[in-house]
């Protein structure tokens, strides 16, 4: 059993185990140092877990899809569609088995985009989708879409301003940077790790040119 510790997290890939969660690539983390894991803290309603992993759908079992080098801060919690058995347009709240089946409501997937910041005990509501290079601030409460490269806070969340001008924007988004190969990341996280847009995009050309020979 490893030591915890603020200074160490756990990748996504090495212990998801919930079918019905899917991890893009080897970089996403989870800083686990306070509980008790990814699966078992953060992911919160997902059938699909040891326990409910042969239980028979009663429904559309809800997706959580996680893109590739997502940060995500300790005792972040994601709720997933399996207690949206709560019907405010009913009379009663509660959730009568008699009536389970009805009372669902599905939210749809739950989607956290590649590159994503999830601060500190932020909360994702389901069927949200974060889009890439979001940041999500600490205690925030996510109840609708997260743009790209959009920074949201509060509770719910609300929009306080992009990373940077929407022209940037559309450039990061058009080079597809969390798709390219291994190789090419390694190369040029150089030019990731600054704001010289220019540069990476000549980068870019310049390696797929070299290695398309």
């Amino acid at each position: 059993m490893k030591t915890k510790h603020w200074s160490k997290v756990t990748l996504l890939h090495e212990v998801v185990t919930n079918p019905n969660i899917t991890i893009k690539g080897k970089h996403s983390y989870y800083s686990d140092c306070w509980d008790e894991g990814f699966e078992e803290s953060v992911v919160r309603y997902l059938q699909g877990d040891a326990l409910s992993r042969d239980w028979e759908p009663k429904w559309k079992i809800d997706k959580l899809h996680i893109g590739d080098f997502v940060c995500i801060a300790a005792e972040v919690i994601i709720v997933m569609g399996g207690n949206s058995t709560h019907r405010a347009d009913w009379f009663s709240l509660y959730p009568f088995m008699d009536f389970i089946e009805e009372a669902y409501v599905g939210k749809g997937d739950t989607c956290i985009g590649d590159g994503v910041w999830l601060g500190m005990r932020s909360m994702i509501m389901p069927g949200v989708t974060i889009g890439e290079g979001a940041i999500v601030a600490a205690n925030s409460v996510v109840t609708k879409d997260v743009e790209p490269y959009s920074m949201v806070a509060g509770s719910p969340a609300k929009h306080v301003r992009y990373r940077f001008s929407k022209e940037t924007i559309t450039d990061l988004l058009a080079l597809e940077i969390y798709d390219w190969p291994h190789e090419k990341i390694e190369s040029l996280k150089r030019l990731l790790c600054s704001d010289d847009l220019e540069g990476l995009k000549k980068a870019s050309v310049d390696y797929d040119r070299k290695h398309a020979l």
